[in-house]
């Protein structure tokens, strides 16, 4: 099979003419937060160029593309895919018509309620499953859905043709033990098993100084998923902890730390499942935490190589996200890859 046309750069222009002129397809496309003032010349160039007529995508502080991520500097990853029947939808486009396979989705940070937003649309697909991510800027956060705009959720919702194989990847590691919300308001967690909070992280994490944080296990899941939330702050009178998301009574939750050496290993798991699942892929999309790249592997598109080294060269383009969707949920210091094949 073909690989899909891509390419990047720091020159957007340039980027655009690599491309060639593919005609037809789903464009995907990704550039720092640099090039925000150029995001309306931007897809009116994609267009013209290309002839490819809709597009998704977003900014990020950093994007992403094969082998290699960009920071702190112009730079744009675009990809046009064959992925058959599709619909472009935003907050003023909703979707319309028979629920789609799957869906690429951008969120902006700040909706009141992204994890609603992600929830709401999963319960729109035929399976359940999205990708994607919510947009990270240092100015404005916009996103690209056949026209430049911010708030809510947009995308790409993909039609029962589209193959792909995906996997969520974990930035952290658990420490031993899980315990029971017995007392709490909002975001703040007084007891634990009957227990002050305080008291009990620190009985869990005998001294560990790694950044700490809150994982709340996924529901139903048969592998140990959770999602990770920050630990915000404590109170040494009260012994409560506050997180950053808001928890229930009964909720369980488990705590952990981010681990560079775990986040490699998970991603080599991962990249082996898809290279057993998807043998041949023509392209992919990748959603990785700002907190990754080369701030959790060392060096400036380590994590990449890392996919290259599993899975070839093939076209990859994605960004650094303020928070990765998977399936019907928000993430934090995770890796989403898709591979359509």
């Amino acid at each position: 099979m073909t690989p899909f046309a891509f390419a990047h750069g720091t020159d957007w222009r340039k980027c655009v003419e690599r491309l060639g002129r593919p005609g037809r397809g789903l464009g995907f496309v990704y550039f720092t937060d640099v090039l925000v003032d150029e995001s309306k010349e931007i897809l009116d160039t994609l267009r013209s160029r290309t002839g490819v007529a809709d597009w998704v995508g977003t900014v990020g502080t950093g994007i992403i593309a094969t082998g290699t991520e960009y920071q702190d500097e112009p730079a744009l990853a675009a990809m046009v895919a064959d992925v058959g029947a599709y619909s472009i939808f935003s907050g003023r486009r909703p979707l319309k018509g028979a629920a789609p396979h799957f869906a690429v989705v951008h969120a902006d940070p700040a909706a009141p309620d992204v994890p609603g937003l992600v929830a709401d649309m999963s319960a729109k697909t035929a399976t359940g499953y999205l990708v994607g991510g919510v947009s990270s800027s240092r100015t404005r956060a916009v996103q690209i859905a056949n026209e430049v705009l911010s708030g809510g959720l947009s995308g790409a919702a993909l039609g029962a043709g589209v193959a792909v194989a995906t996997r969520l990847t974990q930035g952290c590691s658990a420490f031993p033990g899980r315990w029971r919300v017995t007392e709490c308001e909002d975001n703040v967690i007084f007891t634990l098993d009957g227990r002050p909070a305080l008291d009990v992280l620190l009985e869990a994490v005998k001294g560990e100084r790694a950044q700490l944080l809150v994982g709340l296990p996924v529901p139903g899941s048969d592998s140990g998923d959770y999602t990770a939330r920050n630990l915000v702050g404590v109170d040494a009178n009260s012994r409560a902890i506050a997180i950053g998301d808001v928890v229930e009574p009964r909720a369980e939750i488990l705590f952990c730390k981010r681990d560079a050496a775990a986040a490699r290993a998970d991603l080599q798991r991962i990249l082996a499942e898809l290279k057993a699942a998807a043998p041949a892929p023509r392209g992919a999309l990748y959603f990785s935490c700002v907190a990754r790249g080369e701030h959790m592997f060392g060096s400036r598109g380590a994590e990449l190589r890392l996919i290259g080294q599993a899975l070839g060269e093939l076209p990859l383009v994605g960004f650094f996200c303020n928070g990765e969707i998977s399936h019907d949920r928000l993430y934090g210091y995770t890796g989403v890859l898709t591979l359509f094949h």
